[in-house]
């Protein structure tokens, strides 16, 4: 089974125009799973971390795109959305899931277990999008989108994620849009199921964050 490895790097002026561009890692979303979804958007991740947020900027180039849950925890997988699913290593894992004007939805559990998170604690994860922060129904595009997401480490309940650069942890990245006229279920690590499914933590690749001072 393939585990890519990913080390994400400390940025050090977060807030500075272009520095997770210039100083994160390029991470490719391009894994098609399923023959049966073949469209392939391109994505392009950039990724880094602070000592309070890990960092996340998703540039997206599509034939259409899809907004219209902008409620926090609303179905948003079925919208033109970008996903980012991590855990210490056991079967419990976060999804934190995205559409393309940054609504967000996480949940905390295992397979077939999941408890979704708390709109307090989900709206302390910071999104800005291109595209703005108003509903879009689903329409072609001519252009490539963004979004920039900051999620805070004190969200996460384990010890781990308060020194994250001294533990290892496992994640995958992903792209969909089940309500999408080209539905598609793209990913960073491979995933071998017969049908979809992002909620396999077996398939995650291995991250590291790589230390503030090497």
């Amino acid at each position: 089974m393939l585990k890519k490895k990913l080390q994400i790097p400390y940025i050090e002026i977060p807030g500075a125009a272009g520095e997770l561009e210039k100083h994160g890692v390029v991470v490719d979303i391009k894994e098609i799973n399923w023959p049966d979804f073949s469209y392939h958007p391109e994505v392009v991740l950039f990724c880094g971390y602070t000592s309070k947020e890990i960092l996340l900027k998703y540039s997206v180039n599509e034939n259409h795109v899809r907004a219209v849950n902008n409620e926090i925890n609303s179905e948003v997988y079925k919208d033109s959305c970008v996903e980012f699913f991590i855990s210490t290593g056991d079967t419990w894992f976060y999804n934190f899931e995205f559409n393309c004007i940054g609504t967000s939805y996480a949940a905390y559990g295992k397979r077939g277990d999941r408890e979704i998170l708390d709109e307090d604690v989900v709206s302390r994860i910071r999104t800005e999008s291109t595209l703005g922060n108003k509903a879009i129904p689903t329409r072609e595009i001519d252009r490539s989108w963004e979004l920039n997401i900051a999620i805070p480490f004190s969200i996460f309940q384990e010890n781990e994620f308060q020194s994250p650069e001294e533990h290892t942890f496992y994640a995958n990245f992903y792209k969909c849009g089940d309500e999408l006229p080209r539905p598609h279920y793209l990913s960073w690590n491979p995933i071998t199921t017969e049908k979809p499914d992002f909620h396999q933590p077996k398939y995650f690749g291995e991250i590291r964050f790589l230390n503030k001072h090497p």
